[in-house]
């Protein structure tokens, strides 16, 4: 096993029918780099959209109709706090970005909580936080999991990275498909980061299984100038 090894975010999900929730962090040549997507096996959890909300992103009920548990679907998976962005697959990045807000850091906030209450699944907790300088920025990546099958306590492991050009990681919340689903094992895997945001968005979108593909939100932000540039796909509802 090379743990250098570097692949395309197409090579790392291909093929792959299930992966659950997804954040990439990473640089590309001169932008601070982020993507989060979702997928779904249930009609409740694929009823549902990304929304902008000025520079935070919203999960919403496609059709609220349908909506029956929105406990663990429905979040913020994306809220902006000072120099820091954060990225997570539930609530709790209300918990980090209160935190925060309070002087806290990203571990403290996370060492409150623990993995999703779904079992057999017990779905991990993926959170992703973007910390920036004048002209740089770091990151760190988050996973909260189960010590074992019966949910008896959690294990919390955090990564903290100094970007490499054209370098990312890529952490998920499971290995593939199951019953119950397995849980994401090991580091953040390695990804290359392209500088063009079409090519990056569209490796990630094309390569995500047709039928569990629910949603994605890239961002890539400009080093030197701060200025931001999205894109938002929504399998129920277009492109922005």
């Amino acid at each position: 096993m090379n743990i250098y090894e570097v692949k395309t975010m197409g090579e790392r999900i291909k093929g792959n029918s299930y992966v659950g929730r997804g954040i990439v962090i990473g640089k590309s040549e001169r932008c601070a780099v982020s993507a989060y997507f979702i997928m779904g096996r249930s009609e409740n959890s694929r009823n549902r959209i990304f929304i902008e909300k000025g520079e935070d992103v919203e999960i919403n009920a496609y059709d609220p109709s349908k909506l029956e548990d929105p406990s663990l679907i429905i979040y913020f998976p994306v809220r902006n706090y000072e120099n820091k962005m954060i990225v997570t697959n539930g609530d709790q990045t209300d918990t980090i970005y209160e935190f925060l807000k309070k002087g806290g850091t990203f571990e403290q906030a996370l060492a409150t909580r623990c993995f999703e209450p779904d079992a057999p699944n017990l779905t991990p907790r993926i959170s992703g936080m973007m910390t920036f300088t004048e002209d740089d920025f770091s990151y760190q990546m988050s996973i909260l999991k189960s010590a074992d099958a019966q949910g008896s306590a959690c294990n919390r492991y955090t990564y903290s990275y100094e970007p490499l050009q054209g370098i990312g990681h890529f952490i998920h919340t499971y290995v593939c498909d199951g019953n119950p689903i397995p849980t994401f094992q090991g580091e953040p895997e390695r990804v290359s980061i392209p500088d063009d945001i079409d090519t990056f968005t569209q490796d990630i979108w094309n390569h995500l299984d047709e039928e569990n593909k629910v949603s994605l939100y890239v961002c890539y932000r400009d080093l030197k100038t701060g200025k931001k540039e999205t894109r938002l796909i929504n399998k129920n509802g277009g492109n922005v």
